[in-house]
């Protein structure tokens, strides 16, 4: 009896395997083990998250951020038995890197947070890997060098927001085809936890109200983010990047039920629209099985209940950040970069309490106002992870400036 060969399973690298995103994908690839196989899983600083993923996933490799983690998580892995121990474990981006561009993986899942996420993506798209693009901050950091890079490597670059793949999957499949298809595409945006919140009072919010999204279940950053909508502006640069679009054939629109993902206005002026409940496991899904489908673990949506579908214009008071896209897609290059590392910053400081949350726009503000580099600087990695830092520490200063004044309100 001739014996039965196994066909191959797809090996996936998957980046940030802590984080929501992460976690999302985890759930969607356990329902389809017999087609996906983990190589390498990649995470920050949560060690005792990560030694509970590599019992259950066994992958070749596990990545930590740094050295102290990736220690802790080694002592970890050794108590769990002989075939978790044997699990190599690695730190730092180049490690990412490395992982993302190896040989004998197929797909890469980048679902890390910020721009840490350039290396590691850059890296897969040399490399000509499936790229599964969740981390918005390597194309808004990279820009024309990332696109490049895909375009070089023939890398499939698939986006997971759910915007984006909304958007891709109202597009025709050959990518030549757009530029004579897309008249403009609209973002949808649900608005955050503070659409309706008194502007007024948006000196005193938490970072545990910001982070409270109404319809999606996120990391607190990004959570952070569409409460400011710094999200959405990463969004509207992330879109030109992916789509090959002018600045101003990108459109924001607020609909809070989250159930339109996305629009792409045709050249005709139809409107094709993905449709969906907010669950991240649909584009996950899709980005996975592409150019096919399979089940996700969504709930099947009850069309019933899509009675009212609203949509609203961003108020620039509400949403000052916003605009912030536009400006710097239209500035020098490299002013996107300036803008995702001042946003970092910010965010940071307002989740620790040093600044409020009314104030992240005026640090994002204050580090363009101030930044200036050469025009070369970024057509290299190297100069942009330089701007990068740069651009961090001028943010660091915009936050010292608002901590102080956010000191002198409280006292008076």
């Amino acid at each position: 009896m001739a014996e039965t060969i196994s066909p191959k399973r797809t090996q996936v690298c998957l980046l940030g395997a802590t984080g929501s995103i992460g976690g999302n994908t985890l759930d969607v690839l356990s329902r389809h083990t017999e087609q996906f196989e983990i190589f390498a899983l990649a995470a920050g600083q949560r060690v005792d998250d990560m030694a509970s993923l590599c019992q259950r996933w066994l992958p070749r490799y596990a990545v930590m951020a740094d050295a102290a983690g990736a220690q802790q998580l080694k002592q970890r892995l050794a108590e769990m038995g002989q075939a978790v121990a044997a699990i190599e474990v690695l730190y730092g981006v180049q490690a990412m890197a490395d992982m993302a561009a190896h040989p004998d993986v197929d797909m890469v899942m980048a679902a890390v947070v910020g721009a840490v996420g350039l290396l590691p993506c850059l890296a897969a798209a040399r490399a000509g890997k499936r790229l599964l693009l969740a981390n918005k901050e390597a194309i808004v950091v990279g820009g024309k060098l990332f696109m490049d890079a895909v375009a070089q490597g023939n890398a499939t670059l698939l986006p997971i927001d759910s915007e984006h793949s909304a958007i891709f999957q109202c597009l025709p499949p050959d990518r030549r085809d757009w530029p004579a298809h897309v008249d403009h595409i609209v973002l949808t945006a649900s608005g955050g936890p503070f659409r309706q919140t008194d502007v007024a009072t948006f000196a005193q919010l938490t970072p545990e109200q910001a982070c409270a999204h109404p319809n999606w279940v996120m990391g607190r950053k990004i959570s952070v983010d569409s409460a400011t909508m710094m999200n959405k502006a990463l969004e509207v640069i992330e879109a030109r990047w992916l789509f090959g679009l002018d600045p101003d054939q990108v459109k924001v629109v607020i609909h809070p039920q989250s159930i339109i993902h996305s629009m792409v206005v045709c050249k005709d002026q139809s409107v094709l629209a993905q449709m969906g409940s907010p669950d991240m496991r649909v584009p996950i899904a899709y980005g996975l099985s592409w150019p096919s489908r399979m089940t996700s673990g969504a709930v099947s949506p009850n069309v019933l209940q899509w009675s009212q579908l609203t949509f609203d214009a961003p108020c620039p008071q509400r949403y000052p950040g916003l605009s912030l896209a536009w400006q710097t897609l239209k500035a020098q290059e490299g002013s996107t970069c300036v803008l995702n590392a001042a946003n970092e910053v910010a965010v940071d400081a307002f989740l620790n309490r040093r600044i409020g949350f009314d104030q992240i726009y005026n640090v994002n503000a204050q580090t363009l106002e101030r930044a200036h580099w050469p025009s070369d600087q970024v057509t290299s990695v190297d100069g942009l992870l330089a701007l990068d830092a740069q651009a961090r520490a001028w943010a660091q200063d915009a936050v010292a400036v608002c901590e102080r004044a956010r000191q002198t309100r409280i006292a008076h």
